[in-house]
């Protein structure tokens, strides 16, 4: 490894209400929004009956910003009020990574 540097992954976890029309778009709106964030690194997700989704930041007041941020608030009170069933927020910080491709 050379020259790296720890940063930190969001990782929200979900389950739909059988309710969630306009969810797919608010998700791809708030993905593109977040990727132009100051801190922002990458994001990756999946859904299948539960949803995952990972997002990495540079620091955790570029994560406190983007959860403060205006049209992401009008998202979460959208998920907690139409859209989610249950979800679960975890913060970790990244301090080492690996990976393999053939």
């Amino acid at each position: 490894m050379q020259n790296f540097k720890p940063y930190y992954a969001v990782i929200f976890t979900s389950t739909l209400t059988k309710k969630n029309k306009g969810y797919s778009d608010m998700a791809q709106k708030m993905e593109d929004l977040a990727k132009t964030q100051s801190g922002f690194l990458g994001i990756d997700n999946a859904r299948e009956s539960v949803g995952i989704t990972v997002s990495y930041w540079e620091s955790l007041e570029a994560i406190k910003l983007w959860k403060q941020h205006s049209e992401h608030l009008i998202a979460q009170h959208k998920g907690r009020n139409k859209w989610y069933s249950w979800y679960n927020t975890k913060i970790c910080k990244v301090e080492r990574e690996y990976e393999f491709k053939l």
